[in-house]
């Protein structure tokens, strides 16, 4: 009888365990994701790209949206929100197997399983759809981004998050050199025999400062 009530009783409290654990589940991954436009945060951004980036091919990307805060500065703060959710939106619906992020601020990063052959025409698309303008309450805010991209082409190596790293900082670099172009796309490709550099530093730094890689090769 003992072991009757013990049953009956601890239905409620696993039930309720049950309900707490899912409600943690989603205060987890809610904080893991940028309350403006719903993507990831740079470190959920990280987790999830890195774990793609080991299933093989891919390309990784850096968007800038140009002249932000001059959209911010003539139609108000609610415009540019408008302008940065419209762009994840958009990004997002390029490629649904693809992993993206806000890194901060007007800049958005993605990886994207796509073959080394076809990556410059996804990333063509890729801009080409977040290059239009948005209608907002009426009014047609003008929408463009500099993006750079680094074609990642093994998927026989260990890729770590400094891969990620690696690719990120010369697709840092390539956008920097998007944005002195008066926004376009710039691409590096990273064949098998940059990989193993992967130890040396860039200091974070882009095109133009010392310690980095020259990202003029690859334009486009």
């Amino acid at each position: 009888m003992s072991m009757l009530l013990s049953a009956v009783s601890a239905g409620p409290l696993a039930a309720g365990w049950s309900v707490h654990t899912l409600w943690m589940r989603h205060r987890i991954d809610t904080a893991r994701r940028d309350p403006l436009t719903g993507l990831h945060t740079r470190t959920a951004f990280t987790r999830h790209a890195t774990r793609l980036l080991r299933r093989g091919p891919a390309v990784v990307v850096l968007a800038d949206v140009n002249d932000f805060k001059q959209t911010n500065d003539t139609y108000g703060h609610a415009a540019g929100d408008a302008v940065l959710t419209a762009v994840a939106q958009r990004m997002r619906g390029l490629n649904r197997s693809g992993v993206y992020g806000r890194l901060g601020g007007d800049e958005f990063a993605a990886v994207l399983p796509v073959h080394p052959l076809h990556a410059r025409l996804t990333l063509d698309a890729l801009r080409s759809l977040l290059c239009q303008d948005l209608d907002h309450d009426g009014t047609d805010l003008p929408v463009s981004v500099s993006m750079g991209g680094a074609i990642v082409h093994t998927g026989r190596r260990a890729h770590t998050e400094d891969l990620l790293s690696y690719a990120l900082r010369r697709a840092d670099e390539a956008m920097y050199v998007a944005k002195r172009s008066h926004g376009c796309t710039h691409v590096v490709d990273l064949h098998a025999a940059d990989l193993p550099d992967l130890t040396a530093s860039v200091n974070g730094r882009r095109a133009g400062r010392p310690g980095t890689h020259d990202p003029e090769e690859g334009a486009w």
